[in-house]
């Protein structure tokens, strides 16, 4: 089938105020008809979701601050669009009939539960929320195969990697290759991380994301939390997995077969690539983006990451294979440090051994049920607030 004869695609955006989403809603611009807008939401933007749904026109809209609940009722009651507030309100309307994928741009464990109510509703989901992978990757991979639901990564290196598998499933993977531009403070020594400023480890090098994951890269946690994703996405054992730093963020990651080639994916380091791919996949849709041009680009380097100074990839690594709800600690503890960074009450060098203290204080428990992890997140969070308290 030609691929301007496929049906338009029916999608929820949540998440669609921030980086992602509206990176997805530039999609949804250049592909007009292409894509359906039937739900938007957004954590407490109100302003700019009021602008996204005058444009695009969903179905209904959600806002997970009720306090701004009234002001996107009453700017869009004039439109005919639905508006409810509150994050079940979220997890509720991924149910919609009419949607045919929910791409999840939201930030955190926050994205966990709408995540899993529309796999369990049938829909295909683009996944941007790496954290639903990382905390529930066991329970949201079998729920999906057994509702035969598709999960399409949006991380550009988890994209790299599916493109790169495509036609290659009867061919065993020896080991992929997630690449890491080393953010803005690569090759500063643990002496020099000491003294970084919020406002440096904001300034990312190649991508334009939001505060939460630009902080992430700067402390490679980013990069644990994908080496973890990719162990659920593409099945993998811990020793298939390898971090590799290239400071241009050309090659998006690549995967090695047993005869020893490697695939890679390369492209410009930009999130509307992969966000359209997902979105429209299994067709390449045309488009206006810049293109990758060698010549512009002589030297690609390649270096190995300094896991002593960024200690936060070896604790990724650490949880993934100790397992259960390790991993949960783990991302829990570092969205509190993260956070208490943004707000200028923890220092960038001291937020890996907050996430170090919460993995260490707490039991893990191996097969856990959604309870249980909800359970385990709170009590992390305890945990890391009150190392943070300790600290300042």
């Amino acid at each position: 089938m030609k691929t301007q004869d496929t049906p338009a695609r029916h999608i929820a955006i949540l998440g669609s105020t921030g980086s992602i989403g509206t990176q997805a809603l530039e999609v949804v611009r250049e592909h007009p008809g292409r894509f359906i807008v039937e739900v938007l939401t957004a954590g407490s933007n109100a302003n700019l979701l009021i602008a996204q749904a005058h444009e695009f026109k969903p179905n209904a809209v959600a806002i997970a601050d009720l306090a701004q609940l009234e002001k996107v009722k009453t700017a869009l009651e004039p439109a005919d669009i639905k508006v409810y507030g509150g994050n079940e309100s979220i997890a509720q309307l991924v149910e919609m009939e009419a949607i045919d994928i929910v791409l999840t741009a939201l930030v955190g464990f926050a994205g966990l539960a709408p995540t899993m109510r529309a796999i369990e509703a049938g829909k295909h989901i683009a996944i941007a929320n790496k954290e639903t992978l990382v905390v529930a990757g066991e329970i949201v991979t079998r729920v999906a195969q057994e509702k035969n639901v598709a999960l399409l990564p949006v991380d550009s290196e988890h994209s790299a990697i599916f493109q790169c598998l495509s036609g290659e499933g009867h061919n065993p993977i020896e080991k992929i290759i997630l690449t890491a531009s080393g953010g803005p403070f690569r090759g500063f020594s643990a002496q020099q991380l000491a003294s970084v400023t919020l406002e440096q480890a904001l300034k990312h090098p190649n991508w334009s994301m939001g505060a939460k994951i630009t902080v992430d890269s700067a402390s490679m946690m980013n990069k644990g939390l994908e080496v973890i994703e990719a162990k659920w996405l593409f099945d993998l054992t811990v020793d298939q997995i390898d971090v590799v730093v290239h400071p241009q963020s050309i090659v998006h990651s690549c995967v090695q077969f047993q005869d020893g080639s490697i695939i890679a994916q390369l492209g410009l380091p930009d999130m509307k690539l992969p966000i359209q791919f997902a979105l429209s996949y299994p067709h390449r849709l045309s488009n206006a983006f810049p293109r990758f041009d060698f010549t512009q680009h002589p030297q690609l380097t390649f270096e190995q990451p300094d896991t002593a100074v960024f200690r936060n990839l070896n604790l990724a690594y650490e949880a993934m294979a100790t397992g259960g709800t390790a991993p949960c600690i783990l991302n829990a503890a570092n969205e509190v440090a993260v956070a208490a960074f943004l707000n200028k009450q923890l220092q960038f060098h001291q937020m890996s051994g907050v996430v170090e203290e919460a993995l260490a204080g707490l039991a893990v428990e191996q097969k856990p049920s959604i309870e249980t992890l909800h359970a385990i997140d709170a009590k992390a969070r305890e945990l890391a607030t009150h190392t943070i308290q300790a600290v300042v």
